[in-house]
C-alpha cells in the first residue's frame, strides 16, 4: 500500500506571505545553492527597493514599499520561487519521505504496512516539521486543495487512514496528478472514462466543422484534439484489462470513420492502416519502447 498526499498550494506564498522573502533568498538560501559574490549582489539589487500600487479603474493608490515576494511574471520569478521552497525538500529527506514538486504542487508518498500504525509515524513527524516551517516562513497550506489517497485493498488500510488525524477528512477515492485521474485500485477506469467522454464530445464538435475543412486539415485537428488525449500518459495503460483498452479503441475508430467517411460496421483495421495510425494497444507499447530507447541512449532521465 502507498499513501499519496497532494499537500501544498505553495503559490500562495507570494500572495499572503508576511515573511521577508527577499531577505531569505539573499541570505539563508545561499546555504543551499552557494550564491555569493557578484551573483548575490545582483539578486539583492533586483529584489530590493521595489514598490507597488493598486489601480482600480481610473483611480490609483499611492506607492508603498514592497517588502516580500518576487516580481510577478518576471523571468527570474520561477527560479527564485524554487529557491524559496528548497527547505521543504530537506524536510522530506530528513524523514525519508518520497516527494516530487511541480510548479506550486507538492506530492508526498509513503509506503504503509498492513495493520501497522507505526508506519504512519514518519508521515506525522514530517507533517509536524512542515507545519513548523510554514509558521516561520509563511507559505500558505490550502486545505481545499489538500488530498489524501491510499492505494491498495480497502481492508488493509481502513484503520490506518483514520489515524492520520485532520488529514483523514481529506481522504479521497480519486485524485488528479498532472492531468491523470488515479484511483485507489490503480485500474484507471475513471481516467479512461474521462478521456472517452471528452474525446467523443470533441468528435461531435468536429463533425460540425468537417464540411469546411480539407482532409489534411481535418486530420491535423483530429490529432490535436483526439490523438493527444489518447496518447497523453498512455504508458500508464500497460497491463490494463481488455475492456478498458477497447473503450479507447472505439474513440480512435470513430475518429478514423469521421475523417474518411467510413460507414459504421465496416472493418476498421484497413482504414487505420491506410492512415498509418497505430491501434491503441500498439501505441501504448510504442510509447514504452520509446522511453526505454531514450533512457538507454542517454536521451532522457
Amino acid at each position: 500500500m502507498t499513501m499519496m498526499l497532494n499537500l501544498l498550494d505553495s503559490k500562495r506564498v507570494t500572495e499572503h506571505s508576511c515573511m521577508k522573502v527577499i531577505l531569505w533568498i539573499t541570505g539563508p538560501c545561499c546555504q543551499y545553492v552557494g550564491i555569493r559574490g557578484a551573483a548575490l549582489m545582483l539578486l539583492q539589487f533586483y529584489l530590493t527597493d521595489r514598490s507597488f500600487s493598486v489601480k482600480l479603474g481610473e483611480f490609483s493608490s499611492s506607492m508603498a514599499p514592497l517588502t516580500c515576494g518576487v516580481p510577478q511574471g518576471s523571468i527570474l520569478g520561477p527560479l527564485l520561487f524554487s529557491l524559496y521552497m528548497l527547505p521543504l525538500g530537506s524536510i522530506f529527506c530528513k524523514h525519508n519521505i518520497s516527494f516530487h514538486c511541480y510548479a506550486d504542487d507538492v506530492q508526498i508518498y509513503l509506503p504503509l504496512k498492513k495493520n501497522c500504525k507505526d508506519s504512519l509515524n514518519p508521515l506525522l513527524a514530517c507533517l509536524a516539521d512542515i507545519k513548523t516551517w510554514m509558521s516561520q516562513s509563511h507559505p500558505y497550506l490550502n486545505d481545499n486543495k489538500t488530498e489524501v489517497i491510499v492505494f491498495g485493498h480497502p481492508e488493509c488500510f481502513t484503520h490506518s487512514v483514520a489515524d492520520i488525524g485532520p488529514l483523514a477528512s481529506k481522504n479521497s477515492l480519486f485524485i488528479k496528478s498532472l492531468g491523470v485521474t488515479l484511483d485507489t485500485d490503480l485500474n484507471l477506469k475513471r481516467q479512461i472514462g474521462l478521456v472517452v467522454k471528452s474525446s467523443f464530445h470533441q468528435l461531435q464538435l468536429l463533425a460540425k466543422v468537417k464540411p469546411y475543412l480539407s482532409f489534411k486539415d481535418l486530420e491535423r485537428v483530429i490529432h490535436a484534439f483526439i490523438s493527444s488525449r489518447l496518447d497523453y500518459c498512455n504508458s500508464l495503460y500497460v497491463g490494463l484489462d481488455q475492456y478498458s483498452l477497447c473503450r479507447l479503441q472505439l474513440v480512435q475508430n470513430a475518429a478514423a470513420c469521421l475523417l474518411t467517411g467510413t460507414e459504421e460496421g465496416d472493418h476498421i483495421m484497413p482504414v487505420l492502416a491506410s492512415l498509418n495510425w497505430l491501434p491503441i494497444h500498439f501505441r501504448i507499447h510504442f510509447k514504452v519502447l520509446l522511453f526505454v530507447f531514450m533512457i538507454l541512449s542517454d536521451l532522457a532521465p
